[in-house]
């Protein structure tokens, strides 16, 4: 069967993350820059995406000036190093049935991760979800973690960090 790629509507697709603390968690998106799928019939075989580091929103904060200062602490070297790195890429490995795995890439350290995915194909519209658990200090994301710092007490930072990927790609 012939593979079909299908190139990532950036517009209509992003990734919901979401950080967890002692105290509560933050949520927020962040942006698809670009990216494809493959499909040999209506079964996922490949793809890569680019993650613009640079679009973190942090949407569970209201006051402007709280929303900007943790947004610039995100986009910080204690977390995504933006400016030196303002792309993160995720590139598929394999698929069996629904699960796919990958090497992501933040701040130039590639990891393997794995993760579940549901694929819809209407004509020449794809649209896939799927949930990734990240271990942030495996890219070098230490700050207020249990495992680097003692005594944080209700300031932790839980080291797993959900992203909720939504695409939409249209055939190329």
């Amino acid at each position: 069967m012939e593979n079909q790629k299908f190139e990532i509507v950036s517009a209509q697709s992003n990734i919901d993350w979401m950080g967890k603390k002692v105290t509560g968690a933050h949520n927020g998106t962040i942006a698809i820059k670009e990216g494809m799928l493959t499909l040999s019939g209506d079964k996922l075989t490949g793809g890569k995406f680019v993650i613009d580091t640079t679009s973190i929103k942090i949407l569970d904060i209201t006051d402007p000036a709280t929303n900007a200062q943790f947004a610039g602490h995100l986009a910080s070297d204690d977390f995504f190093s933006s400016d030196k790195y303002p792309e993160a890429f995720l590139d598929i490995t394999s698929v069996t049935g629904n699960h796919v795995e990958g090497d992501l890439t933040i701040k130039g350290i590639m990891h393997p991760v794995d993760f579940d995915v549901v694929l819809h194909v209407n004509g020449d519209v794809l649209t896939a979800t799927g949930k990734l658990v990240i271990d942030r200090t495996k890219y070098g994301m230490k700050f207020r973690s249990g495992n680097f710092f003692k005594d944080l007490g209700d300031t932790l930072i839980y080291n797993e960090f959900e992203l909720n990927v939504s695409i939409t790609a249209k055939a190329a």
